[in-house]
């Protein structure tokens, strides 16, 4: 087989997979194996494994994701964000659209504490969906906010995300985590601006809700300090000691655990039962994750050894385009994945593609360019068919708020999402002003 044809196979296999409704780590080494014997050349399986063994099993990074996963749990079992919730909502009921803001604020918080997407659109949903929908809030809008702030976490650090592009590539996790941190905050706040217009231009929508408990200001802003406290604490124990060189990624996620464990002690939140529980739901999260990783580990080197790799990329290179566009092209192709696999199987899949590409390009920053397909993956978990954040909340949605609404809900928001592809892509500031005043001496 010729190495063209190699490649339209393996990703003719993966997609008949895919659509066959098979899990993604399955598809991905079942593809390889079925490719490597298609092709006459079954030994390279046996180097595929070496590399899983060598540079995945072995890839100390890695350690940081079951971790941050336990850390995530941790935090959920405290308690924290549900007080926090209340405070926020208890402040902002005299403001149109104020239950709504406060999903967005929470989540930011929630963002930079936990990661974990399916985890901060559960306890969102959970607190803020009914009282919405009670209140008068548009299921679109409802859904929309819950689902799309639900989903920084992999763009504001600390990420799992993150975490696993920069194993993959030649960048460290500290650079990759200051370098999405303004992007990433700035994407929530243009949640936060674009509920607070719709609330005032069209108030029906997002209706302001008076509350019946009568708390002073005062009151409330020390409640607020009190329960936004642990969270900072947290954060700046994870991400002050990463960015400031005092402990590897590995570390940090090790230092955020331990931390979290405290603030769940600390509260009176901690059982035997709920920890067993933390246990058991971080092995199953970090062994998908690890799945989808061996799986694309053998995908990409049956790719490469049998030369579809670098025929994709040099069918890329004939096309002679200007820097810019072929970047435009590949952030295409990465939003038209993203509707079809989850993040992991794109940046897998994608980066043995495209950075070599890239690091051929004299003028063009491999952070800056990592960066901006992390804000475009934040599209993957809205975009239907195959949205996960769509998945989520409708498990957790009363039946009258129908799925039409979650879909309509959530497309303003990767319009946002867009505009931030396009604000980035014009200003590289944004992602390189941060890593050059950390670490440029």
């Amino acid at each position: 087989m010729t190495p063209d044809l190699i490649a339209v196979v393996m990703f003719g296999l993966l997609l008949v997979g895919l659509f066959l409704g098979h899990p993604l780590a399955f598809v991905l080494g079942g593809t390889a194996v079925l490719t490597a014997i298609i092709a006459g050349k079954p030994m390279v399986l046996g180097i595929v494994i070496n590399r899983i063994f060598g540079d995945v099993l072995d890839n100390y990074t890695l350690i940081a994701i079951p971790l941050f996963v336990l850390m995530a749990r941790f935090l959920s079992d405290s308690g924290v964000t549900d007080r926090m919730f209340e405070t926020l909502r208890l402040m902002l009921s005299q403001v149109r659209g104020g239950l709504a803001l406060a999903v967005v604020f929470i989540s930011i918080l929630l963002a930079a504490t936990t990661g974990i997407i399916g985890a901060s659109i559960t306890v969102m949903g959970v607190m803020a969906l009914r009282p919405m929908l009670k209140y008068g809030y548009a299921p679109s809008l409802t859904a929309g906010v819950i689902a799309a702030s639900g989903c920084l976490g992999i763009l504001i650090p600390p990420s799992i995300m993150l975490i696993l592009m920069a194993s993959y590539s030649p960048l460290s996790v500290g650079e990759l985590f200051a370098g999405s941190m303004i992007p990433g905050v700035l994407l929530g706040l243009s949640y936060a601006l674009y509920v607070y217009i719709i609330s005032v231009l069209r108030p029906d929508l997002a209706p302001a809700v008076e509350s019946d408990e009568k708390v002073g200001r005062a009151a409330l802003m020390r409640m607020l300090a009190l329960e936004a406290l642990p969270p900072l604490v947290l954060i700046f124990g994870i991400l002050g000691s990463l960015l400031a060189g005092i402990a590897t990624a590995t570390e940090a996620s090790a230092i955020g655990a331990a931390l979290a464990l405290l603030i769940v002690i600390a509260r009176g939140r901690f059982r035997l039962d709920t920890f067993y529980g933390a246990m058991i739901e971080t092995g199953r999260t970090s062994a998908m994750i690890l799945f989808i990783v061996v799986g694309a580990t053998a995908f990409t080197g049956v790719f490469n050894i049998t030369g579809g790799l670098r025929a994709t990329q040099e069918l890329i290179r004939t096309l002679d385009m200007e820097p810019w566009m072929l970047i435009t092209m590949m952030m295409v192709i990465v939003f038209i994945l993203g509707a079809f696999l989850d993040w992991t199987g794109i940046v897998l899949l994608s980066f043995p593609i495209f950075l070599p590409i890239i690091q051929e390009m004299p003028d063009v920053n491999l952070l800056w360019f990592v960066v901006l397909m992390a804000v475009v993956l934040q599209t993957s978990f809205l975009t239907p068919p195959f949205g996960y954040a769509l998945f989520y909340l409708r498990a957790i949605a009363p039946s009258d708020l129908r799925t039409g609404s979650i879909i309509r809900g959530v497309l303003p928001f990767i319009a946002l999402i867009i505009v931030m592809c396009i604000l980035v892509a014009v200003f590289p500031a944004l992602v390189t002003w941060l890593p050059d005043v950390l670490y440029t001496k």
